[in-house]
């Protein structure tokens, strides 16, 4: 990086105000204007990126003329929201966490770097590295979870992807910096209250991840982070992100984000909120035009110093030499052609998307003969199972569940969908659904919501199945027929009904253009599931927020002092009820717990043990279990490790996920796992500094966050 600067600092010594401040403008072409201003402005250097543009011709003679017409030639960033795939579309964020295999997710960016660079982009607006615990929010589709460790483990991946060494990268960009998804109550662009401890130890880890991946930009949150706007906020912009942890490329706004920092009301106008941001750390505004509009009047005004914005024209051009922009040659571009490696790449990303909660009496596999009725408004919806952020995906290469059986089954297969769609209110499918049902041996109902129904600005605060697709089930379930389910959604959904009604429940976050294929491949058994929940499922939306990583209090409940409001005698004494944190009409525990997750065999746990103790800094914990596929087919499981600091400086929570691996297992074979923590995996924030206290650590293994087997082991030396 230090050569770019070098030369980043000989290219800025030559530009003129105008050009310098053209560095830090991102627009947005007015669609209903002649494309002839836009050329004049990158001919003139006013404008040092641009977003959305896709066609291919477009970007190569955008790209021409600044670099052949331009004052000094300056290439430009063309930004698109390349999300979960460009024209092949992989399984949404929330799906690709499921698998928990980050060798597959990198595969999976660099198949849509491959796409996207294909038509001229060379920066997308990912990954999404927002801690989600709140499955109203819309976005919650956007990120991986719950928890820091796997959502920082899938951001290096998926950097890695996007940045692989060659003609086909694109610059990566951390995204929302930080705490966005914490947004309270669900709501997008909410306000988030969080104390620094918790910012430190849950919602920064990702970044700095992500940062040591080698990511070239952080765009910053839409929102206040405890009353001070990000996009203003140079504790987290300076003190953080460059001071502490030495980031030298670069932080672009959010959509509009500058100049909503007057909607806040901590700005009096635009050019209020251009002094601001650029004081703060912002290098580059995206669509606001405060930059271009503002920044050159507050310069000759003294308002803002001459210095400052050169730092923050530095860091775009140092990003764009560190990137190779100005080095590769020009080249024409073409629409992405579609490939068999991507279409591989998606289709093993959806198989290890789905996750088997329910498999009563060994219902899956299905049985090779007899008749399949597929019902249900997303079992024929090729756009639909895309997900959110697909504006460029090509529903030509997605193939639905209906599409994929009756490739396999043919006339085994009976379809009504019972439903027009997820929302439908009404009951003139169901008939010919049931009709379907009755004649066949199994029933296949493909469930959940339409992919506009998550995503950015799209929070639900009723997080069941929408429209009367519950009615539906109903009459399902009462022909007391063997009931396969498939809830298809961008968030976990309330589903406990289904869940009972169910002898058999998969869950499948929107899983892309090779959804129908992996399902099928799931049901029919020639995949057995290896999907772990990347986030809890709630028994009830007045659970929100239940997270497995939750802090114990001080009266954590029991099952001795849980009271069900239906148990209490009437007139009974307070003291009765048990004083603990719970609801009286709902049990604590989640429908399904944090990385739960089942296949076609069994795995026992055994023989957990403290092999190495860590005595110094130096040492490393290192702990073992014996794993053993004690079913009769061969399977694969994620082992995770989990650990509890039962007492510490300050309140933590009663187990975070540490390390996990996957192990493949033939019938009856055993495999003894080993997970190594050095010091720094140990530690936290305590509202002082990063520490390893010595004492007493638990630890858990098992296949989910609900993992019983539990070891101990003392910290000598922290």
């Amino acid at each position: 990086m230090q050569k770019s600067y070098e030369r980043a600092a000989s290219l800025l010594a030559q530009l003129s105000l105008q050009e310098k401040v053209g560095q830090l403008v991102l627009t947005v072409r007015d669609k209903s204007a002649p494309m002839t201003g836009m050329h004049q402005s990158v001919v003139e250097g006013r404008i040092g990126a641009i977003l959305n543009e896709v066609d291919p011709a477009t970007n190569a003679e955008l790209q021409r003329l600044a670099r052949e017409e331009s004052p000094h030639g300056i290439p430009l960033l063309i930004g698109r929201d390349v999300i979960h795939g460009f024209k092949t579309i992989m399984p949404i964020p929330l799906g690709m966490a499921a698998t928990w295999n980050h060798d597959l997710v990198e595969a999976g960016a660099a198949a849509a770097a491959v796409e996207a660079a294909a038509q001229g982009i060379n920066w997308t607006f990912s990954p999404m590295l927002d801690v989600s615990r709140d499955p109203r929010w819309g976005r919650v589709a956007e990120s991986f979870g719950e928890d820091p460790l796997l959502t920082a483990k899938l951001t290096r991946a998926m950097v890695r992807g996007y940045q692989r060494e060659g003609d086909s990268r694109i610059m990566s960009c951390l995204k929302h910096f930080v705490g966005y998804g914490a947004s309270e109550g669900g709501r997008d662009y909410n306000t988030t209250n969080i104390p620094e401890t918790e910012l430190r130890n849950v919602y920064l880890p990702p970044f700095l991840a992500g940062i040591e991946a080698g990511a070239a930009s952080v765009m910053t949150s839409f929102s206040d982070l405890n009353g001070r706007p990000v996009t203003a906020n140079a504790w987290a912009l300076r003190q953080v992100l460059r001071k502490e942890w030495q980031f030298e490329g670069f932080v672009v706004s959010d959509w509009l984000a500058i100049a909503q920092l007057v909607s806040h009301g901590v700005a009096e106008d635009l050019e209020d909120a251009t002094r601001q941001a650029a004081s703060a750390g912002v290098s580059m505004d995206m669509t606001s035009e405060a930059y271009s509009a503002c920044l050159e009047a507050l310069i000759d005004k003294g308002q803002v110093d001459g210095q400052l914005v050169d730092a923050l024209v530095l860091e775009v051009l140092a990003a764009k030499y560190e990137f190779g922009l100005f080095d590769q040659p020009l080249r024409t571009y073409a629409a992405a052609p579609r490939t068999s490696e991507a279409d591989a790449t998606a289709l093993q990303l959806a198989r290890e998307s789905l996750v088997l909660l329910k498999n009563q009496q060994g219902l899956l596999p299905l049985p090779q003969k007899g008749k399949l009725a597929l019902i249900g408004p997303l079992a024929d919806q090729p756009y639909e199972q895309l997900g959110t952020w697909v504006f460029d995906g090509d529903e030509a290469r997605s193939c639905s569940v209906r599409q994929a059986l009756e490739a396999r089954l043919g006339q085994r297969l009976i379809y009504a969908p019972g439903l027009a769609n997820s929302r439908t209110k009404d009951d003139a499918g169901f008939a010919q659904a049931i009709k379907a049902a009755e004649d066949a041996d199994v029933i296949l109902a493909v469930l959940g919501e339409e992919a506009i129904l998550s995503g950015e600005a799209h929070c639900r605060a009723d997080i069941g199945l929408p429209g009367w697709q519950t009615a539906l089930m109903e009459q399902l379930h009462a022909l007391n027929k063997p009931l396969v389910s498939v809830i298809m959604a961008g968030r976990p959904l309330t589903i406990e009904s289904v869940a009972q009604q169910s002898d058999a429940l998969i869950y499948a976050f929107h899983p892309g253009s090779q959804a129908g294929p992996a399902i099928a491949d799931v049901l029919l058994g020639d995949w057995a599931p290896t999907g772990k929940l990347p986030i809890t499922i709630p028994r009830a939306v007045g659970q929100i927020p239940i997270y497995y990583a939750h802090r114990n209090t001080g009266r954590p409940p029991t099952p001795e002092t849980v009271t069900h409001i239906d148990q209490i005698a009437e007139r009974a004494p307070q003291e009765s009820l048990g004083n603990t944190s719970f609801y009286l009409d709902l049990e604590p525990s989640p429908a399904f717990p944090f990385g739960f997750g089942l296949t076609y065999t069994e795995f026992d746990y055994a023989e957990f043990e403290v092999r190495e103790g860590m005595n110094s800094q130096e040492d490393e914990l290192v702990l073992a279990v014996k794993v053993t596929n004690t079913g009769a087919r061969p399977g694969q499981e994620t082992v995770q490790l989990y650990m509890q600091d039962p007492v510490a400086s300050i309140t933590r929570p009663v187990r975070e996920l540490k390390a996990w691996q996957r192990v493949s297992l033939a019938p009856g074979e055993a495999s003894t796992v080993e997970f190594r923590l050095s010091c720094q995996d140990l530690c936290f924030y305590n509202g002082e500094d990063y520490v390893t206290e010595p004492g007493l650590l638990r630890f858990w293994a098992g296949g989910s966050a609900a993992a019983r087997l539990c070891t101990e082991t003392i910290v000598l030396e922290g």
